[in-house]
């Protein structure tokens, strides 16, 4: 088969643990765009802060495409422009704020560049750190989200959180998406919308089929664009659970897992036992 998309979670999987790409990923994924190859990332971050990724892999200058907030936006990289995006209504969002409360854990959502929460947590400052957004604490969530937001998210220890997903997945089935991101992340984004969704929007888009495109990732938003692809990839850091739905499983987001991939299946250089 010959690939003609990657599509690449972000934490985790291109990124090593300390939010860097190795030179080897990155060499290999300069190769596979020179080869004609687009490579797409697909993160449940907000776009402020993939450009700066996008940028580093040059995205922009081979045409590509970044999905945001779990594939609530499509950014054209060439234009900087938006070519999809599937909002929460201001009215979503404050019913999600209620059943955090009745739920007893933390929410938060974006407006702009900026993070909205009304109370301070260790939670909602990993997430500042990871995407370099600037936390605003409000006195009231209701009246500060008060515009369509591209997602929330509720916030707990991850064995709280596990035990919510569970009951909104059925509260809100056929309502909300609902997908954890990180052990004390719950997602929520316009029902229908997942990475899958947007892979599929962008490929239709750019005449490409479904069994020319690889999708890696590590977790559970992963896991729909993973079953989507022709090739779905899990990094070896992944859950086992998450691996077990994989086409194939490859090594960790800190032994060059996604450039291993890239040899491989793209450039056709037979080196997985390196």
């Amino acid at each position: 088969m010959t690939y003609k998309m990657v599509v690449l979670d972000l934490d985790d999987t291109l990124l090593q643990d300390d939010l860097t790409i190795s030179s080897r990923t990155k060499e290999a994924l300069f190769a596979a765009q020179e080869a004609g190859v687009k490579v797409v990332l697909a993160s449940g971050r907000p776009d402020f802060a993939m450009h700066p990724i996008a940028e580093e892999l040059r995205l922009k200058d081979f045409g590509s495409f970044i999905i945001t907030f779990n594939g609530a936006k499509i950014i054209d990289c060439k234009t900087n422009k938006e070519i999809f995006s599937s909002m929460l209504t201001p009215e979503t969002a404050h019913r999600l704020y209620d059943i955090s409360q009745r739920e007893g854990i933390l929410i938060q959502s974006y407006l702009g560049d900026e993070i909205i929460t009304e109370t301070p947590n260790r939670f909602t400052n990993i997430e500042g750190e990871i995407t370099g957004m600037k936390i605003k604490l409000v006195d009231s969530f209701k009246e500060a989200i008060n515009e369509s937001v591209v997602k929330a998210l509720m916030l707990a220890e991850p064995e709280r959180l596990a035990e919510v997903e569970k009951k909104l997945q059925k509260e809100l089935d056929g309502e909300i998406s609902t997908m954890r991101s990180k052990p004390f992340f719950l997602e929520f984004t316009n029902l229908g919308v997942t990475k899958a969704t947007s892979v599929e929007h962008l490929i239709k888009k750019l005449g490409i089929k479904r069994e020319e495109v690889i999708a890696m990732g590590d977790s559970y938003n992963d896991l729909a664009m993973i079953e989507f692809a022709g090739l779905g990839v899990a990094m070896g850091n992944a859950p086992d659970d998450i691996k077990a739905k994989a086409d194939f499983v490859t090594d960790t987001n800190m032994n060059d897992g996604v450039a291993k991939i890239v040899e491989n299946f793209i450039l056709n250089k037979i080196i997985f036992n390196n």
